[in-house]
């Protein structure tokens, strides 16, 4: 029940402030004028309280009227999340299209989940039953790949007194009844949190699985585990958008939750209507079964941006309490730390490097922090992956968002613009980037795949290195001039770029690659080099091995052989491994 708890006072853009404040807290959302702008409580003064509106304050006067809530922004938490588009505060935007016209209108309030539609709820737990926080009382197919799992609320434990029977529900019918210290809660199908606190959890896991994401660049040089945190970090144009697309269609996490924060509105669009028609390769259904989005624009009210990436990261870990591993795509987090900036120079606050706020670290660890592989409150094991994009004006790395994230984050796929410009994408460079989660999820790939998994990576990327050093003497004296042994090292990194980094998105066969046929083509390439070094040292010239059918098969084995045909890169390997014999030079 809203109540009256100030005045407007004076109005600056966004902000609000208001007087005459009685029974108003820190954090507490609120409704603002006639309209019943949504807003929440960022400053408490005396009598005095600062408002951060979510919408347009155009036409908002002092004088207006402020309505407390007398609870924090939250968002709703149930079935009915999966599929659909949010904005930054969670209102649908498709069920607001359908109840107003083509723009959002001035303190429109629409439920987040749809209170009329009936959900087939399946109880797991009966009467007399004990129940604590997070127990899982039943499930709900949300879609054919979601089993929706309704747990207890955080604070509710007793014993149940009742629960319906199964059959068709709404959200906001009563399902259960729990006795907890001589009083009766209801249990509803959905239930809401506050955003900026985070859902809690049994102890947290160590990483060990990866996130298979397809992208041979990703999976096999700077691989991230699921539950690890990303930064995505590059200049206009270098494909920070794209590489965030194709690990939203491609990786194998559960649930996907992509943020669009601050992203300019053709981008977004892009996604919105590309992802309905992307089938899931793995059920072959259709990949909106397992998605939802946050769509807050560059042209939407600036402090919905900064509310945005809590929403996502809200939701995400309601998924991760049901047992379920959630990849959350964060596009971009510049944008909402520049959200941060406009906010707090309004609220004349001092600012520190770049006029970002002096809290900025705090906000993005806070934010990062929400990763991780958690044992939930219903002991089963979910987890959260953050691969979040940073856009560093002009492309320099050593603005404050891009030196503080990488503060919080184990993972850096940094963008090279070189890269972008000859169309190599993806576009993660090599030198700059790196992943400190190698050693947890390298016994995967050993009990799984091979066990010279590590191995056979630490020595494509000394060849790469060793590749760097000579490319500086190919610019002063060029190529002519170095020895065989050495060429041939530059030999295998330019097929290496182009025959395993460099992947079409676009190319049937090239745009996922299965973990299998990744190291497959990666002990191909390394067969090559050694086996070119041996034919070398007896004799054989570079140009000869380059005419060789060896060298032409590999350069095109990452469109020649499909995903199922992945076992068939074991004839190219002996193939390579007869160089020398082919070459009739023992």
């Amino acid at each position: 029940m809203l109540k009256v708890v100030g005045t407007v006072s004076r109005v600056v853009g966004p902000l609000v402030e208001a007087k005459g404040a009685r029974d108003a807290h820190m954090l507490e959302m609120v409704e603002v004028g006639e309209d019943h702008l949504v807003g929440e409580i960022v400053r408490l003064d005396g009598d005095k309280i600062t408002i951060q509106v979510y919408e347009d304050t155009t036409s908002l006067k002092p004088g207006a009227s402020v309505y407390g809530s007398g609870m924090p922004l939250s968002v709703e938490l149930g079935p009915g999340l999966i599929g659909t588009i949010y904005d930054g505060i969670q209102r649908p935007l498709e069920r607001i299209r359908e109840s107003s016209d083509q723009y959002i209108q001035k303190g429109i309030h629409v439920p987040a989940l749809d209170r009329k539609k009936k959900w087939h709820f399946n109880p797991t737990l009966k009467q007399g039953d004990k129940v604590n926080a997070g127990q899982i009382i039943g499930t709900v197919f949300e879609t054919s790949l979601i089993e929706h799992r309704i747990m207890i609320p955080v604070g509710v434990q007793g014993e149940i007194k009742s629960i319906v029977n199964e059959g068709d529900y709404t959200v906001d019918e009563t399902i259960a009844v729990v006795s907890t210290l001589g009083e009766e809660k209801k249990i509803l199908m959905f239930q809401k949190w506050p955003v900026r606190q985070a859902r809690p959890y049994f102890y947290k896991e160590r990483l060990s699985k990866p996130l298979i994401t397809g992208q041979r660049v990703i999976d096999t040089l700077f691989p991230v585990p699921k539950g690890g945190a990303v930064a995505v970090p590059g200049g206009f144009g270098t494909g920070k958008t794209i590489i965030q697309h194709q690990i939203a269609k491609w990786c194998d996490a559960d649930i996907i939750l992509f943020i669009g924060c601050g992203e300019r509105g053709n981008e977004m669009t892009d996604v919105l209507l590309s992802f309905p028609k992307l089938i899931d390769p793995r059920s072959n259904k259709p990949l909106m079964e397992r998605t939802i989005f946050v769509a807050n624009t560059s042209n939407m009210p600036v402090a919905a941006r900064e509310a945005s990436i809590y929403t996502g990261i809200t939701m995400a870990e309601y998924y991760r309490d049901m047992g379920y591993s959630v990849a959350v795509m964060a596009d971009s987090t510049s944008r909402w730390a520049e959200a941060l900036r406009e906010l707090s120079g309004r609220m004349e606050e001092m600012p520190a490097d770049e006029g970002f706020p002096a809290y900025l670290p705090t906000r993005l660890a806070e934010f990062y922090e929400r990763a991780g592989a958690v044992k939930t409150l219903s002991e089963k094991d979910g987890s959260i992956t953050i691969i979040g994009s940073v856009s560093p004006p002009g492309g320099d790395f050593s603005e404050p968002v891009t030196q503080h994230t990488k503060r919080y984050v184990r993972c850096f796929w940094a963008l090279d613009r070189d890269l972008a410009n000859a169309r190599h994408y993806p576009s993660i460079g090599w030198v700059d980037s790196y992943s400190e989660y190698l050693s947890d999820i390298a016994p995967w790939w050993q009990e799984n795949l091979d066990p010279n998994w590590l191995l056979m990576r630490n020595q494509i990327i000394e060849l790469l290195q060793k590749e760097i050093r000579l490319q500086q003497v190919v610019k002063l004296v060029g190529p002519d001039v170095l020895p065989d042994s050495q060429r041939v090292i530059l030999e295998t990194c330019a097929i290496f770029k182009n025959a395993f980094l460099q992947q079409s998105a676009f190319d049937k066969v090239d745009m996922f690659s299965v973990p299998k046929k990744q190291v497959k083509m990666l002990k191909v390439i390394l067969a090559f080099y050694k086996k070119s070094l041996e034919a070398i040292k007896n004799g054989v010239t570079l140009a000869e091995i380059k005419k060789t059918k060896a060298h032409s098969d590999i350069m095109k084995m990452k469109f020649a052989y499909a995903n199922e045909d992945a076992d068939k890169l074991d004839g190219l390997l002996k193939e390579v491994e007869n160089l020398t014999q082919q070459l009739g030079r023992i």
